[in-house]
């Protein structure tokens, strides 16, 4: 039973269920704090200009280890890497150090912080690009800190899948790797991210994601190909009709959680990310049912993120309003 909120690999796989496992001649500890295993989180911050029809921003937080760092550190404690220009405001790596998150991987340089500029039509499912200022982020190479480099789980946000596999060579021996990725990379640097999905344990993708990433229509044909190519788990996510976990054997779908309104989608992926993660960090063992119980983590976590712009939704939730949301979310999935 899980707590609550607060190198490459060849065939034969492992199973998931002993990638963080404790060793069955003892009890597993009741010390909430010693089962929260640390997290590092490897990808953007950002400044965001996001525009809906309802009302819009600039210049807010954004980036994708921001949104998931702060869903994850709920669960556990988050450790950042990245890069920023020197025109990132210092409030908000304070935004970060109060939720537990260590930022000493954050390195700041000189020049202009990613910038995105995103525009939502009614539906609020797809942003349209407008403008991707890439700036320090653009020629930026990891570098993992030595303390950080013995983290148990790893999630690689949506970067460079060369970025992806050169953060994991800096690894000791992470339990539990998940990554992200995009249509852009999976057209443009297809090979590079076969590799890294061959070392990883969860893959998190849209729809559209998975399908042109096995060049097929059907979402369940497609994520039983990416997990031919390596993962324990692919994650569909669907926006508003929920979620969907794979493994080589089962299949499970989450609901969205319900809310009356929406207001900007924008980080919702990776607060799903960090709450699915987040509560594996809990959990003395990773086997179904722990991976279930994690898509309802994330699926609250993005409603979370979605509540509100930038990452003020998120910021707000705690771990008893999570806590709420799951059990509401448990009664929705098992029709009451």
């Amino acid at each position: 039973m899980c707590s609550r909120p607060t190198g490459s690999r060849s065939p034969p796989r492992r199973s998931i269920s002993s990638s963080i496992s404790w060793a069955t001649s003892r009890r597993p500890p009741t010390n909430i704090r010693v089962l929260q295993r640390p997290i590092l989180v490897v990808g953007s911050l950002a400044y965001d200009d996001v525009q809906t029809p309802f009302a819009s921003r600039t210049e807010v937080l954004g980036g994708a280890a921001s949104y998931f760092a702060l869903a994850a550190s709920m669960y556990a404690p988050v450790r950042m890497v990245g890069v920023v220009g020197d025109d990132f405001r210092d409030a908000d790596l304070d935004r970060f150090r109060r939720h537990d998150i260590d930022v000493d991987g954050i390195e700041r340089r000189g020049g202009r912080s990613f910038r995105w500029l995103g525009r939502y039509d009614y539906g609020l499912n797809a942003a349209e690009t407008i403008n991707t200022d890439l700036g320090v982020f653009g020629d930026w190479r990891p570098h993992v800190p030595a303390r950080f480099a013995a983290s148990e789980l790893v999630f690689l946000a949506n970067i460079h899948p060369e970025i992806q596999l050169l953060t994991l060579e800096q690894m000791r021996k992470p339990a539990l790797v998940a990554l992200d990725t995009m249509n852009f990379w999976i057209e443009k640097e297809r090979d590079a991210l076969v590799r890294v999905i061959g070392r990883v344990d969860v893959v998190s993708v849209n729809e559209a994601e998975v399908r042109q990433l096995a060049d097929t229509h059907s979402v369940f044909r497609a994520a039983k190909k990416v997990l031919a190519l390596g993962p324990r788990a692919v994650v569909v996510k669907r926006a508003e009709y929920g979620a969907v976990l794979l493994t080589s054997d089962r299949a499970f779908w989450t609901p969205a959680y319900p809310l009356e309104e929406v207001r900007d989608p924008t980080g919702a992926g990776d607060a799903f990310a960090g709450g699915f993660i987040g509560h594996l960090a809990t959990c003395p063992v990773i086997d179904d049912a722990t991976l279930r119980r994690a898509m309802l983590h994330g699926t609250v976590c993005a409603s979370f993120a979605v509540e509100d712009f930038s990452v003020d939704g998120i910021e707000r939730a705690d771990a008893e309003s999570a806590r709420a949301r799951v059990r509401e979310l448990e009664t929705l999935a098992t029709a009451g």
